[in-house]
């Protein structure tokens, strides 16, 4: 598929319109793009928005959602925003000025606008996350810790045999949650824990509780640490030389992540990941050759919290574009049953649901080597 890069459609910011009337009367399909565009997390909207403006250029060549053609409003969900995004989400709802949401950002926000959104438009949730989101009218397609974290922690246990692990993570429902269950999964493997913590965003010296863990006697560590707080942790975690005492686990930290923690921190550092933008499947391909055929060769770093728009965007236009029913007569369950335009999920007949398969890639310089799917 060629694209031109002059036809690229840019998403449209808050602050470029004057008023919520000239939203809604424009004619188009408006999708609500909440990813964080600063703090620790906002390392990943370059990725984000790019990835969501090529589904979207796929979507309008067939005739966008529900006959319009669909257009991407960019707004801060991130936890330092200086407004809260449920406030403004709140109002574009009121006012008819968006059809949709797509929203990658951490759980804490997502919790905060279920109690806003309220099954008035659809919200579709894209990356990976804790699991038990039921409420009517999100659809969370991300990964859990269940499909995730478990077969990572099992896969380096087998083959490095660490006899202690350390656990750090942001406070937050996400980082307790997996840590949780790798508690419940090392007990299984009666694997000792002997250490866990849990920091506030945005924590610029990590010198404390590098020499915590050092002293810990943990073997393997499992890093919940989130965007820039976990490039900050890792880069301290390499100058300490800790690298060559224990391996590193995350399920978040992904090529933009490598690229700002540096080579050279990043030794025996593994990922559990639905995606890597160095996966060798003939679906990347083809997605990688329109990814850049629309962006050019200098393109934010595909990743798979970056990729998850492109999925969220499609899932999105499936849900609308289903003549079995109502939208807001599905949950997730019946939600998944339909195919829809997917890099990383295969759909055939005999199976109509199917979850992405999970692979664990160890870093290699500042690229993902992908090991095995596990």
């Amino acid at each position: 598929m060629e694209f031109s890069r002059t036809a690229v459609a840019f998403p449209a910011e808050l602050n470029d319109l004057r008023d919520w009337a000239s939203v809604s009367s424009a004619g188009f399909y408006r999708v609500a793009l909440l990813i964080p565009m600063c703090g620790s997390a906002g390392i990943w909207a370059p990725s984000c928005i790019s990835s969501a403006q090529l589904a979207v250029e796929e979507i309008n060549r067939r005739n966008g959602i529900a006959g319009r053609q669909v257009q991407l409003i960019m707004i801060d969900s991130a936890l330092e925003a200086k407004v809260p995004v449920e406030e403004i989400v709140n109002d574009l709802i009121e006012t008819n000025a968006i059809d949709a949401i797509v929203g990658m950002h951490i759980s804490a926000i997502r919790q905060r606008l279920s109690k806003v959104v309220r099954q008035r438009v659809p919200y579709v949730y894209t990356p990976l996350y804790e699991g038990g989101e039921n409420t009517p009218g999100i659809f969370a397609i991300g990964e859990t810790p269940h499909e995730q974290l478990g077969p990572a922690i099992e896969t380096l246990q087998q083959q490095f045999r660490p006899k202690r692990w350390a656990l750090i993570g942001n406070d937050y429902v996400w980082p307790h949650t997996s840590h949780s269950y790798a508690k419940t999964k090392l007990k299984e493997l009666s694997v000792g824990l002997c250490y866990e913590r849990y920091l506030p965003f945005g924590v610029r010296n990590m010198s404390h509780y590098i020499d915590e863990i050092a002293h810990s006697g943990a073997e393997a560590l499992l890093i919940s640490l989130v965007g820039q707080d976990a490039v900050t942790f890792n880069r301290a975690f390499g100058a300490a030389g800790l690298d060559g005492k224990m391996i590193r686990l995350s399920c978040c930290i992904e090529e933009n992540g490598l690229l700002a923690c540096g080579d050279r921190n990043l030794k025996r550092f593994f990922s559990s990941a639905s995606y890597f933008g160095s996966l060798r499947t003939e679906g990347n391909c083809a997605f990688k050759e329109s990814y850049y055929g629309l962006h050019g060769d200098k393109a934010p770093v595909l990743n798979v919290i970056g990729q998850s728009t492109y999925e969220g965007v499609h899932y999105l236009s499936a849900l609308m574009d289903d003549k079995s029913g109502d939208w807001r007569e599905r949950n997730m369950l019946s939600g998944s049953a339909f195919r829809y335009r997917s890099v990383k999920r295969a759909f055939s007949l005999k199976r109509p649901v199917a979850r992405a398969p999970i692979y664990l890639a160890r870093a290699d310089g500042i690229m993902f080597e992908v090991i095995k799917q596990i």
